[in-house]
């Protein structure tokens, strides 16, 4: 599935909420489904800069595309790096880096978030787009 459709249904799915305490609960069911990072791989280097609370976020590339695994000591915050898994996790880099995010204000996310926590939500886009570029690096040498 391309990163596009993954980001309407994404859209379709909020969209279904009334009201943002619905969909933070959403948010919250989606962290519990979060493709785990190995208790291994919790390390410093793996921390997103620039988030509240700590977000590991782990990639390995298979088959020539990028695979994301993430934890996050904070519910809300597990939600939102499910989301992102969600959208670009088994993916090629170069589709990565090039995709949109602005399904992430159709869905009203970013205004309905904290300053910090929106912080965070850049912070963590940036360092998936970050592992794409360094796999897509891997690929043209």
């Amino acid at each position: 599935m391309k990163i596009e459709e993954i980001q309407e249904e994404l859209i379709s799915e909020f969209a279904m909420f009334d009201d943002w305490v619905e969909r933070y609960e959403y948010m919250i069911s989606l962290g519990k489904t979060l493709p785990l990072i190995d208790e291994n791989l919790k390390t410093e280097d793996k921390l997103i800069k620039g988030c509240q609370s700590k977000v590991w976020l782990n990639s390995e590339m298979n088959n020539g595309k990028v695979h994301f695994t993430a934890d996050s000591d904070a519910i809300i915050t597990k939600g939102i790096i499910a989301i992102l898994i969600r959208a670009f996790s088994n993916q090629k880099p170069q589709d990565i880096i090039n995709a949109n995010t602005a399904f992430i204000d159709e869905i009203g996310l970013k205004e309905h978030l904290s300053p910090t926590r929106a912080n965070g939500l850049v912070s963590m886009i940036k360092q998936m787009k970050l592992y794409a570029v360094a796999y897509q690096s891997q690929l043209n040498s």
